[in-house]
């Protein structure tokens, strides 16, 4: 039945791609940062056992006492897990390298696909009243990468402006329909984000235009440029926005935030 006491439940966004070095941590770390600014509160799930979202957000290794590897594999509760971060509204489910023998010891679980899908809906979540749950995945179409879909509603794809970058996605698209079909009847493509983009360089063009007419409006509007702050601002443990907040990666990710909310905004009037 449903609890009518509780609070309306967070949007959950998986940010992924199975190809590594797109800009997809780069992408959750930012647009966390922006969709806060924007007035909303935030978690954000490291769920990559390179731990980079948490390291990008200030969170050092030694601080990460309880991680995503206790929430999936020891079933601890999300509060013992959930982090505070320097930007207020921000919060941080961190993860270390231990995550990366997860997919082993999941094998054996019976609801090894369900695991962050029920984690997320247990209502200690409500303590934290957030408005997205963002999910960063690891650059595999693994098991972690397979909860975080059956845990999300929707599917957000970074995508690199260079040659083949469409080909890559096919494997991904199958796996979000297989996923669709067997445990997520609800999981749609939220989007696909082209980062890296330079307006310079006549094959980002290309790949924009192959993908604007491959996928339409599946594709943001907003592009992520190539902006060497946005490269800069992990190495201070801040985000692009808190970093350099008048450069043009700053600006993009905050464009990317509210073409977001717009998105969500037509979507709750339909």
């Amino acid at each position: 039945m449903l609890d009518l006491t509780r609070p309306r439940a967070p949007r959950i966004i998986a940010i992924a791609n199975q190809k590594g070095g797109v800009g997809k941590t780069t992408t959750a770390i930012n647009l966390a940062a922006a969709l806060v600014e924007q007035g909303n509160r935030v978690l954000l799930i490291d769920l990559d056992p390179q731990g980079n979202a948490s390291t990008g957000l200030g969170i050092d290794a030694d601080n990460r006492k309880k991680t995503t590897y206790d929430l999936l594999i020891e079933d601890a509760p999300l509060i013992e897990i959930v982090q505070k971060t320097d930007i207020e509204g921000l919060f941080l489910c961190p993860a270390t390298t231990d995550l990366s023998s997860a997919d082993i010891e999941l094998v054996a679980n019976e609801k090894r696909s369900f695991l962050l899908h029920d984690a997320l809906r247990h209502p200690d979540i409500d303590a934290y009243a957030l408005d997205y749950v963002l999910i960063d995945c690891p650059p595999s179409l693994s098991l972690l990468t397979v909860n975080a879909m059956v845990a999300a509603q929707s599917v957000l794809v970074p995508l690199q402006a260079e040659f083949f970058a469409l080909e890559g996605l096919s494997q991904l698209m199958l796996t979000i329909r297989e996923v669709r079909q067997s445990a997520n009847r609800d999981l749609r493509i939220e989007g696909v984000v082209l980062t890296m983009y330079d307006v310079r360089n006549n094959l980002s063009q290309q790949v924009e235009a192959d993908a604007r007419a491959t996928l339409g409006e599946v594709v943001f509007r907003t592009m992520i440029p190539r902006n060497v702050r946005i490269s800069e601002a992990p190495s201070f443990a801040q985000s692009v926005l808190g970093y350099d907040s008048n450069s043009r990666g700053a600006e993009a990710y905050r464009n990317l935030a509210r073409e977001l909310l717009a998105r969500h905004a037509v979507q709750r009037k339909g």
